[in-house]
């Protein structure tokens, strides 16, 4: 479907791939679109919670907020194909500016009775996210170059993560200020933002193929070119292990934090931390990637994670700090190996819905691992839980340094 460019990653000079990435306009204006829709987005997912919680009192419905925006996770595979049945960048454009519509809705949230539309909304925006990460991920093949695309994906990483530390902020600041409806606002002019940004890429996309079977064969594709593909199989089920496992080791943080004898408050400090250790890794990735390898660059990765979370038992505020950093650092590399080895590995026609169903084995284990971890925390304790959790993903980490790319392999003919 897409035209991708092909050029010595490193330059001329075989120097700085980052700055080649910044500098690249197509590229530059890709990663500014992630930066703007993550802004608000992140915004928004901490307002709506606390929205629902003044509203209702309730802290069981303020959870669902993000379970609505995480339940169309489940559909990736079928939500990914409408990515590959029309070009992506009017898709990203069309899907941006439908989404800044649908938010200005919230304005009518004023009530427990309205709380039906706020849910609806999250529902719609959560599904809506799938569809537009798998046209997003299409077009970054697309738009920039093989080689650079570690690169690419770790400063999306990194960007990122510096919205989660940035926007949260924010979104409080203005929803004890102004309310909900002014977060909405926000994220919705976000919204606008990305579709301007979106407009101006020049990324030539040929017509979609017309289907030439049916709806459900065609889904079926993208799992199947996932299972099949010798290089894909290990890291995309290496990343549903280590997400499982990440999110077990996230329900334990306030157990964490009062084990050192601190207030809630201090769980700030640790998801500070973290965060800069992603951000960190984000903008080393890509040449770790090149170095190492991108299977090799995630088994490290998980590696240091899994000695992470088992060390987090120990209570002490140092080691408490420096495992939440080497979280950071470790957790997101199985994250950008496995998307950068989807865009370098799928055939355009396939790669909507190789990137959906990618990403729904990825990061739907992470919302059963926090209700599991959430569950164990309280039968078994931190002494027990999380060295059993480090060992679990040093496990994921060996298998996966093991594993074997074949030579040759067949690549499956896209619906």
């Amino acid at each position: 479907m897409t035209t991708a460019r092909t050029k010595n990653p490193a330059g001329p000079d075989g120097r700085r791939p980052l700055l080649r990435v910044l500098r690249d306009r197509d590229a530059g204006l890709c990663l500014a679109g992630v930066v703007v829709s993550g802004f608000g987005t992140s915004a928004l997912w901490l307002a709506a919670g606390v929205w629902v919680k003044d509203l209702t009192g309730s802290d069981g419905l303020a959870a669902l907020c993000m379970l609505a925006v995480w339940a169309p996770t489940l559909v990736g595979p079928v939500l990914g194909t409408v990515a590959d049945r029309v070009r992506r960048r009017p898709l990203l454009i069309g899907t941006s500016l439908l989404m800044a519509c649908l938010l200005c809705a919230l304005f009518a949230v004023d009530s427990r009775e309205g709380l039906w539309l706020l849910f609806a909304v999250l529902l719609v925006y959560g599904a809506a996210g799938v569809v537009h990460d798998a046209a997003e991920s299409a077009l970054v093949a697309a738009a920039v170059d093989p080689g650079l695309l570690g690169d690419f994906n770790g400063l999306r990483m990194t960007a990122n993560e510096g919205m989660k530390l940035v926007a949260p902020l924010a979104g409080a600041g203005l929803y004890a200020a102004w309310g909900g409806p002014s977060v909405a606002l926000l994220d919705a002019a976000t919204f606008v933002l990305a579709a301007g940004v979106y407009a101006a890429l020049r990324v030539r996309e040929a017509p979609p193929r017309r289907p030439t079977t049916s709806w459900r064969r065609r889904t079926a594709e993208g799992a199947r070119h996932l299972w099949g593909h010798p290089g894909l199989r290990p890291l995309v089920l290496a990343g549903g292990v280590t997400m499982l496992c990440a999110g077990v080791n996230g329900a334990t943080v306030y157990a964490v934090v009062d084990a050192l004898g601190h207030s809630p408050a201090y769980a700030g400090a640790l998801y500070a931390v973290q965060g800069a250790g992603s951000v960190l890794v984000g903008l080393l990735a890509g040449a770790a990637v090149r170095r190492l390898g991108g299977r090799r660059f995630a088994a490290a990765g998980v590696a240091l994670f899994a000695v992470a979370v088992a060390v987090r038992a120990a209570p002490y505020d140092a080691v408490a700090l420096v495992s939440s950093a080497a979280i950071g650092a470790g957790l997101p590399a199985v994250l950008i190996a496995a998307l950068t080895a989807v865009q370098r590995e799928t055939p355009g026609p396939l790669l909507g819905r190789v990137t959906a169903t990618a990403n729904s084995l990825v990061f739907a284990p992470n919302v059963l691992g926090l209700a599991a971890g959430a569950a164990l925390v309280e039968l078994t304790g931190l002494g027990l839980l999380l060295p059993v959790v480090g060992a679990v993903l040093l496990a994921t980490a060996t298998a996966l340094a093991a594993a074997r790319r074949p030579a040759g392999r067949g690549t499956p003919s896209p619906a």
